[in-house]
């Protein structure tokens, strides 16, 4: 039985200046669970995790796990370009109270296929907890190829992959060689624009950027495809496009942190080396906001 299906948010985290806003992260927490949302995804990329302090990603645990309080399941972060490291993060994440976590392929190092097999076979080894292997070559330097992926799937504890290749043909060759082969296995969109695609091919939902802000309008397209109603979904994906085609006109989470800003959500300025965005793109994530029905012209929350 597959244990991740639907959608899990990639929380921000909330600043105050340059401090991390906890009240901020604990008001998110809950207007996630009052929207129905399935998961949610701590110190991934989208919380501007490798600016974080150890002393902050810790509290930053504490305090969603404390807010959550079992009612939905909630994913740590706990990858590293170190095999060591990331055993150690992943153990603390679970002793914290994470029900998973979510280990990138190791950057920057650039390990081969095999290096990659043998970290996540390390970790998986040495940890209780469910493993999300995380597939994101445009920001690791390195893909996790299939044929690496169907040896790694078959490890203790792997529980599933969230997919940010960007490429629909490995994506397909996940879903029909290891997905379809093994009950356990999730195949979780990596990439909101990607979310629908991927459900229709027969994946399980989607690790999401965009439903910081609108965790119910994405959690009920993916819903609703995830029940064969596609022509509900493709009707829900319509408004939500030109939402998640300006959350990533500039690098993630800078315009999803300007729309939350903009919507009256906890969010603040982003961390650096990290900037604001343009005002030019500012402006044009303010009318697209507008049009979607988010803020008035004013810039007031609907």
């Amino acid at each position: 039985m597959r244990e991740f299906r639907g959608v899990y948010t990639a929380l921000i985290t909330p600043f105050i200046g340059d401090e991390v806003d906890y009240e901020g992260l604990r008001r998110n927490v809950r207007f996630q669970i009052e929207n129905r949302i399935d998961g949610v995804v701590v110190l991934g990329t989208t919380a501007e995790t490798p600016a974080l302090k150890e002393s902050e990603k810790e509290k930053i645990i504490e305090t969603v796990c404390r807010e959550a309080s079992g009612r939905i399941p909630i994913i740590v972060g706990t990858g590293s370009f170190s095999t060591q490291v990331t055993i150690e993060q992943t153990r603390r994440a679970r002793k914290m109270g994470a029900d998973a976590a979510l280990v990138v392929a190791p950057y920057y190092n650039k390990p081969g296929q095999e290096g990659l097999f043998r970290h996540f076979e390390a970790v998986a080894r040495a940890v209780e907890s469910p493993l999300i292997v995380y597939n994101i070559p445009g920001r690791t330097g390195v893909n996790i190829e299939t044929e690496t992926l169907e040896r790694i799937a078959d490890l203790p504890h792997v529980a599933g992959i969230k997919e940010a290749s960007g490429n629909m043909t490995q994506v397909s060759d996940v879903i029909h060689r290891i997905r379809n082969t093994h009950d356990h296995f999730s195949v979780l969109s990596g990439d909101d624009g990607m979310a629908l695609p991927l459900v229709s091919l027969g994946g399980d939902g989607v690790i999401s950027v965009i439903s910081n802000l609108v965790p119910g309008l994405m959690g009920n397209m993916v819903r609703n495809a995830l029940n064969g109603n596609y022509e509900k979904a493709q009707q829900e994906y319509k408004r939500l496009y030109p939402l998640v085609k300006a959350a990533f006109i500039e690098t993630n989470p800078v315009p999803v942190k300007k729309a939350m800003d903009l919507c009256g959500l906890p969010a603040g300025p982003v961390r650096l080396p990290l900037w604001p965005m343009s005002r030019a793109h500012e402006k044009h994530l303010e009318q697209v906001l507008t049009e979607a029905g988010l803020i008035s012209l004013k810039g007031e929350m609907r």
